[in-house]
């Protein structure tokens, strides 16, 4: 069987961003392993519009250039781990839009994450979990999450190291388990999705 092929797109697009500490971690984990692919796929890469279609792809072809590209790099992955900044309780505003471009790409993929934030980004991650369901995405159980002092501590506009390293003792039981999950659900859904 081909080895399942997984984006981790990094869901931030701010100048200041902090997810590409988490984004460049998480890649190392995932290409650590022989049981997967993984590219990082970067929002900032895609200059997006607002979603201003007559419909989603699902429904009719999309007419912005730039939103079929990023349509047809989705289309080449088997399931998604997310880079997801906590803003306000919710996720970007620029990942929201990014899941609003496509449709027909996301279906019966799984979705993972790492999250972050002052409590670990676990509500944007619950807000991602939701929408992934109804793009027909399979969220599953485990996700990474880097929150509280842990954020602080490596966070390097607040005086912390850049250094994801100093708190990955606590991190890697939950990479590995989701890791795992990513590539169990990628197997199940490709073999479904062929036959």
């Amino acid at each position: 069987m081909t080895k399942p092929k997984i984006a981790l797109i990094i869901g931030s697009t701010r100048a200041t961003r902090f997810a590409d500490l988490p984004a460049q971690w998480m890649l190392a984990q995932a290409q650590a392993r022989t049981d997967m692919d993984v590219e990082l796929v970067d929002l900032r890469d895609y200059d997006l519009p607002f979603f201003a279609e007559m419909a989603s792809n699902a429904w009719m072809p999309t007419q912005d250039a730039n939103a079929v590209k990023w349509q047809q790099k989705l289309a080449e992955f088997d399931g998604y781990i997310f880079v997801v900044a906590e803003y306000n309780r919710s996720l970007t505003g620029a990942l929201k839009n990014a899941l609003d471009q496509a449709y027909v790409e996301w279906a019966h993929k799984p979705a993972a994450a790492i999250a972050y934030g002052s409590m670990g980004g676990t509500s944007a991650l619950q807000h991602l979990r939701t929408i992934a369901v109804e793009l027909q995405m399979v969220p599953v159980r485990n996700a990474v999450h880097i929150g509280g002092g842990d954020f602080f501590r490596v966070h390097p506009g607040m005086g912390g190291s850049g250094k994801i390293s100093d708190i990955e003792a606590g991190l890697m039981a939950s990479a590995k388990a989701t890791l795992d999950d990513v590539v169990w659900w990628a197997n199940a859904t490709m073999a479904a999705r062929k036959a």
